[in-house]
């Protein structure tokens, strides 16, 4: 499979298992499982064919790791915006975490903090490239430092994805400053 292929592919399954599984009639269990075998017939029939070597490969290749394959399930690791328990415990973070936006909402990210928005927790990364990569999305990238230490002892619970997203509810904003893309 080709590599643009094979991202276009994954952002497919990312929609389905982040956000709408029943616009390709699959249902979620409460921690976000689905069947290997159904996504597969799933996509079959309303997306593009999609073999089990094809979904290993695109699971074990992306960069992002958005999946995790255990048994014959699979799932998103983070990202939802439909109710799902992930099953993570709580964990102290590092000292400083990094969250990537777009220029055009550092403003309100700077007056407001951050908050999860249609997600259901509000993503950090452990490093600035990932966040610098994460805002570019959104435009030219804008990289604030959260001071995760300060919000831990405050007691804001962290959790830890299988990717190692870093999540949280919400990051108010004197625990924000912006700082440049390289400072790691």
């Amino acid at each position: 499979m080709d590599p643009k292929q094979r991202v276009k592919i994954s952002r497919s399954i990312s929609q389905v298992l982040r956000h709408d599984p029943g616009r390709v009639g699959l249902q979620l269990d409460p921690g976000g499982w689905v069947g290997v075998d159904a996504l597969l017939k799933a996509f079959a029939t309303l997306v593009c064919p999609l073999s089990r070597a094809d979904l290993e490969e695109i699971v074990a290749t992306s960069d992002k790791q958005r999946f995790s394959i255990a048994e014959d399930k699979i799932r998103a690791n983070q990202g939802h915006s439909i109710e799902v328990d992930l099953g993570l415990v709580p964990k102290t973070p590092p000292p400083v975490l990094y969250h990537g936006t777009g220029a055009a909402t550092a403003a309100v990210i700077q007056a407001s903090g951050i908050s999860k928005m249609s997600r259901q927790q509000v993503h950090l990364s452990a490093n600035t490239d990932t966040a610098t990569r994460v805002g570019a999305r959104h435009g030219r990238p804008v990289v604030f430092g959260v001071r995760a230490a300060d919000l831990h002892a405050a007691g804001g619970a962290f959790f830890e994805s299988d990717n190692h997203v870093w999540l949280i509810d919400q990051v108010p904003p004197e625990d924000l400053w912006v700082i440049e893309p390289s400072a790691d």
